[in-house]
């Protein structure tokens, strides 16, 4: 985890200086490492002072995708409950000591779906990264939830060595190679299309390799 990364996280958290919480965003593309940024910073800040609470766990549940034909589409932007999303940052960014512990949702790949209170948040924990596709993108109530995002940082990758892990990823959770390539070549890859247009947005850019 880089180091310049990590102390700029930890800026974040002594910027609020025991009142209130910072709530870091970390977007970019499918594939890009997104998650592993976050899991890092969590790690290197420790869990007293951060907590990961992923977008994913907002994708809307495999039943409902199939009722609306929207399936094979799943990642897409319009596959979310943005609202949902934008409500619980918003809780998460402003609540105080004393309040209640807030629940999220995580998404479980094993499982395809996501977990309704899964992640358990603290009110005394000064820092939440949250990680997702489409944190600054500029449609439905996405902007309501970067309102509450102290900053976004965009997270960059080469798009042959992204699309290759995005490929192994897809296998290892069950799609044959063909499909695993298929999926992130089409499905995946429109929605970092739709990703890319929002990087001018950003707080900071992160390339990793």
């Amino acid at each position: 985890m880089p180091e310049h990364l990590v102390e700029r996280a930890r800026r974040l958290v002594d910027g609020v200086a025991g009142e209130g919480r910072a709530v870091l965003g970390v977007t970019g593309p499918p594939g890009a490492g997104k998650s592993t940024l976050a899991a890092g910073l969590a790690a290197a800040l420790g869990p007293e002072r951060a907590v990961v609470v992923g977008m994913d766990g907002f994708h809307l549940a495999n039943s409902v995708l199939e009722a609306r034909g929207s399936r094979e589409r799943k990642g897409a932007i319009d596959t979310f409950d943005d609202a949902g999303y934008a409500d619980l940052i918003r809780r998460l960014a402003t609540a105080r000591a004393g309040d209640a512990p807030i629940l999220a949702p995580e998404f479980r790949r094993e499982l395809e779906e996501p977990i309704a209170g899964a992640v358990v948040v603290p009110p005394e924990v000064p820092l939440v990264i949250t990680e997702g596709n489409y944190l600054l993108a500029e449609t439905g109530q996405w902007p309501r939830a970067r309102a509450h995002l102290t900053e976004v940082w965009y997270v960059d990758l080469p798009d042959d060595v992204r699309l290759e892990r995005l490929t192994a990823r897809h296998h290892s959770h069950g799609k044959t190679q063909e499909a695993a390539r298929a999926w992130a070549h089409g499905s995946d890859q429109r929605n970092a299309e739709v990703v890319a247009a929002t990087r001018r947005n950003a707080d900071l850019c992160v390339t990793l390799e």
